[in-house]
């Protein structure tokens, strides 16, 4: 029989879990910056399954879909339509922001996308996209009605 528990917090220290968080400056230029979730604590998600690592639980109006790039696609530049999570599930893409900042994901990689309100500058606005390799890059999407939790700092709000 294996122990299937986990220790508590008192015993071994949480984790974190980075992400990409692409956002808007008070100039209309979108930037993207690494941050971590951090804020996990030890419980059962129902009992009685044994304890695991759980952050905050946010709810709210969302839309969650599945889309798949296919090989050699590269999008226009665009604001994501509204805020969203983003989860690479296969092959690999890449966000460019408008300050030059091209970051490569694969599975196992998040990026929130909040990147409204930005301003065109020299025909870019928000972000292009697109896949890296030679394989379509498959991503699941969660789209909140909410930029970030209710009083989060404006970087790295989902701390």
């Amino acid at each position: 029989m294996s122990d299937t528990s986990v220790p508590s917090p008192g015993t071994v220290s949480a984790p974190t879990v980075q992400y990409w968080h692409l956002w808007t400056d008070a100039q209309g230029v979108s930037h993207q910056r690494r941050c971590q979730l951090s804020r996990f604590y030890s419980a059962s998600i129902q009992p009685p399954a044994a304890p695991q690592w759980q952050g905050p639980r946010y709810s709210g109006p969302m839309t969650t879909l599945i889309t798949v790039l296919p090989v050699g696609w590269i999008g226009a530049w665009h604001e994501n339509p509204r805020p969203q999570w983003i989860v690479p599930l296969s092959g690999r893409w890449f966000v460019e922001s408008m300050d030059g900042t091209r970051i490569e994901m694969g599975p196992g990689e998040l990026s929130f996308g909040a990147d409204q309100e930005c301003r065109d500058r020299d025909g870019r606005r928000g972000h292009r996209s697109g896949t890296v390799g030679q394989e379509p890059a498959v991503l699941m999407i969660v789209q909140l009605e909410a930029s970030q939790p209710p009083g989060a700092p404006a970087a790295c709000p989902w701390t």
